[in-house]
């Protein structure tokens, strides 16, 4: 899976002031990420609010991300919740048409045993066509992948190719990436500690404030690979505030009201999200100013 190293974006969905997606910006925002030299696109990850889209949405925005992408770039598609039996039938009817993986969240809300989360990743292993990523977010699913867990998965099912993890966790990275079979991925879940991260072995990041600034995060994934990390760490520094800011008032409706700023589409969410308040705002266009 070379196609996972370096730096993944987990896309946002723009949205109409009317809520309707806003196909227009999606293109614009697709363009962006390639002309920033991103290695990878993950169409409907969490970050684009997939919780909120019906059937017909995630299956129009994952068909034109293909179409625009064109096989510029490789794809990942989001299919993950809490529900197995509903997910298995959205990964057999999925159409991989440019899709090169499945990232897969945990199940939330559910909070189900580490043998529960085993038989649920076990399901959509023999499901998906495609190699699956593990998604560990447990400060949004209430529930954490343990490293025993993640491993077991890794050995037991060869299409089981990575884990993306925002744990937050060095002890549960580093048991990881001492565990683990020598082809599985550790991959950054979370934009701050990909630095750190990769110093320990991950090969990547799939990134929320690459939406704005892919060039960044690219080059930062690039310099970590060669073990450059004095390089890495002025880029790591020059983005601490901008990335505070991106998730003071939660996910995307910070890194949505950055890329209004940059002109790149709107900052419409979809409900029970909201925009963020005029603090936020200000104090992202006084981070915009000096980070031009």
């Amino acid at each position: 899976m070379d196609e996972l190293n370096g730096a993944g974006v987990a896309l946002i969905t723009p949205f109409n002031a009317d809520g309707t997606i806003d196909f227009g910006s999606l293109e614009k925002l697709i363009d962006h990420q390639i002309k920033g030299g991103m290695d990878y696109l993950v169409s409907l990850g969490t970050t684009g609010e997939t919780a909120t889209l019906s059937e017909t949405e995630r299956k129009s925005v994952w068909e034109f991300t293909a179409r625009h992408a064109a096989g510029r770039i490789p794809l990942v598609a989001g299919i993950g919740g809490n529900n197995t039996a509903e997910i298995v039938h959205q990964l057999a009817a999925f159409d991989t048409t440019g899709y090169a993986a499945i990232l897969s969240v945990s199940p939330y809300y559910n909070k189900p045993t580490q043998e529960g989360i085993y038989q649920h990743y076990k399901a959509l292993s023999v499901a998906t066509p495609l190699p699956l990523i593990i998604y560990n977010i447990p400060g949004r699913t209430g529930s954490n992948i343990s490293p025993e867990t993640t491993v077991r998965l890794a050995r037991d099912f060869d299409n089981i190719v990575a884990t993306k993890d925002a744990s937050g966790s060095f002890d549960q990275f580093s048991r990881i990436m001492r565990d683990k079979p020598a082809e599985f991925l550790l991959i950054s879940g979370d934009d701050p500690m990909t630095l750190p991260m990769m110093a320990l072995g991950a090969v990547g990041i799939i990134s929320v404030v690459a939406n704005a600034f892919p060039r960044e995060i690219a080059e930062l994934a690039r310099l970590c690979r060669i073990g450059d990390y004095e390089s890495a760490r002025v880029i790591h520094n020059k983005l601490i505030r901008i990335t505070e800011l991106c998730f003071v008032e939660g996910n995307p409706a910070g890194i949505k009201n950055i890329l209004t700023q940059l002109g790149i589409c709107g900052g419409t969410v979809r409900l029970p999200l909201v925009e963020v308040s005029d603090a936020t705002r200000m104090a992202i266009a006084d981070e915009l100013q000096l980070l031009r």
